[in-house]
């Protein structure tokens, strides 16, 4: 049994509110160890902590905090394997798959470790007689992240990274069901160099996060989650005057054309479908394919390889996945399948009987397929977050394209062709955020914006790339003369030079 307090000022501290919760390896479906969850006092000691260190830290120069990371990238390689197995422990994911997870995060840190490029501002020489004009981005002070389970290494990493290159102080607040990893992640900072209170993480609940969000000293505050909560933080952050991005659901489409290559398209389609448990933001959870015999050719080379997914233990180097987070999303995940069959579409591959043999008390659920889903229907409008994948059929190009732009989430999409000038059509006129030709998970790479759109994403600016050092900066513009040759007396009239 593991207990988790607090990473405050540098240390492992107790929790002091006297409320846990329980964290559960998901794999046994066994109780694993606790975590504490903090009260207003301990949120506002955390943040008082970080206030007080960020101005030091703000003062070190740009370059020197790029070693830092550069370090704890180091460090990250060093410590990968047991990084993994953490990971893997906690959430339920393949130990491979939580490399992946960890791998991406390392990315941003990577792209990070180029902030004294990226901090180096403007400067006009000559703008007027005697006058240069320069702009800086400087601090903002201390910020702080809300992060989801599905991520525990990756999203922390999107987030404090960029922060704490910008010279802030960055609060972690992530999520309670596998804090592990952050916690782990934290340790390696300091070991990195950073200095204490630069990087404090708080564990805890909705307590935690309106403490967060009421703040006066917390100057931005950025969030991955549901699309209730997403909207819930940005409307609450933004009313104390705090720069908010907070990203929630998706329901994200892959657009299947006549002429695409199907073996390609099907691989494609497991993968992003069924991969991480479906436990992903990104994951496909809608295919549309274009076309009777589009649709008809697809479900034969699908329903078998659905079927034969292998769902394992996370320390099964040869499952496909593994269990869900908790028991709670199971019950989840059946219950859409009932809703599904109960609105009338047709279940294809049923995985609700799925027992994983020694492991019957993991939070294991099997792989489902569902066939003539409509538009209207609550498995198709709502994100299930599991192993469970719908295809819509669409009669048209035109029809498969209203789909992807009348849906409420507009995180991802996939098309896949051999036709350049659909494709190109496409990308001009889907209203979704990150849009993927023949690649079924767009994510950006670190060095451009995560981020989606309509009911995805609430908040002007995105996550790591340049979005992220504009959200953790403030521009400071410096008109400068010096008197030497110029002509003295007062103006009043608006100054134009």
């Amino acid at each position: 049994m593991t207990d988790y307090g607090h990473f405050i000022g540098g240390r492992h501290v107790a929790g002091t509110s006297g409320r846990f919760a329980d964290v559960f390896e998901p794999m046994t479906g066994e109780v694993a160890g606790r975590v504490a969850l903090a009260s207003q006092e301990e949120i506002r000691a955390a943040v008082a902590n970080s206030a007080e260190a960020q101005v030091k830290w703000a003062a070190v120069n740009p370059q020197r905090r790029a070693r830092v990371l550069m370090k704890f990238l180091d460090l990250i390689n060093q410590n990968m394997d047991e990084l993994a197995e953490l990971l893997s422990r906690e959430h339920g994911k393949t130990v491979a798959d939580a490399k992946g997870d960890i791998q991406r995060g390392f990315e941003v840190v990577e792209f990070a470790c180029g902030v004294p490029h990226l901090l180096k501002g403007e400067f006009t020489d000559g703008a007027g007689p005697g006058i240069d004009a320069y702009a800086m981005r400087q601090p903002l002070g201390v910020v702080a992240g809300i992060t989801p389970f599905n991520f525990p290494a990756m999203i922390p990493m999107w987030k404090f990274a960029p922060a704490i290159a910008c010279g802030n102080a960055f609060i972690l607040k992530p999520s309670e069901r596998d804090p592990g990893v952050p916690m782990r992640l934290a340790e390696l900072m300091i070991e990195a160099g950073l200095p204490t209170g630069i990087l404090n993480v708080v564990n805890g609940d909705k307590v935690a996060v309106d403490a967060l969000l009421d703040d006066p000293d917390i100057k931005a505050i950025g969030f991955v989650g549901s699309t209730p909560i997403a909207e819930y933080i940005y409307a609450r952050g933004a009313a104390s005057g705090k720069r908010v991005h907070a990203f929630g659901g998706a329901k994200n489409h892959m657009v299947i054309m006549p002429d695409a290559d199907m073996d390609q398209t099907v691989d494609a389609l497991i993968g992003a479908g069924y991969g991480s448990a479906g436990e992903r933001c990104m994951a496909i959870s809608v295919a549309v394919p274009v076309g009777k015999g589009t649709a008809d050719r697809l479900m034969e080379k699908l329903v078998p390889r659905v079927e034969a997914l292998k769902i394992g233990p996370s320390s099964d180097a040869s499952a496909d996945y593994g269990p869900l987070v908790t028991q709670a999303a199971v019950d989840k995940v059946r219950s859409y399948v009932e809703i599904g069959l109960k609105e009338g579409a047709t279940l294809a591959v049923d995985g609700r009987g799925f027992k994983m043999q020694g492991y019957e008390k993991g939070f294991y659920f099997g792989s489902c397929l569902f066939d003539n889903v409509t538009k209207d229907m609550r498995i198709y409008k709502e994100e299930i977050f599991g192993p469970v994948l719908s295809v819509v059929r669409a009669k048209t190009y035109e029809e498969a394209l209203s789909l992807c732009n009348d849906h409420e989430y507009g995180n991802g999409v996939a098309i896949f062709t051999r036709d350049g000038d659909a494709a190109r059509d496409f990308v001009s006129k889907v209203q979704v955020g990150m849009v993927g030709v023949n690649v079924p998970i767009p994510t950006p790479l670190a060095y451009y914006s995560f981020g989606g759109w309509k009911r995805s994403s609430f908040g002007d600016l995105n996550q790591h790339g340049p979005d992220s050092i504009r959200f953790y900066t403030k521009t400071k513009t410096v008109t400068s003369r010096w008197p030497s040759g110029v002509k003295e007396g007062a103006e009043f009239s608006m100054p134009t030079m």
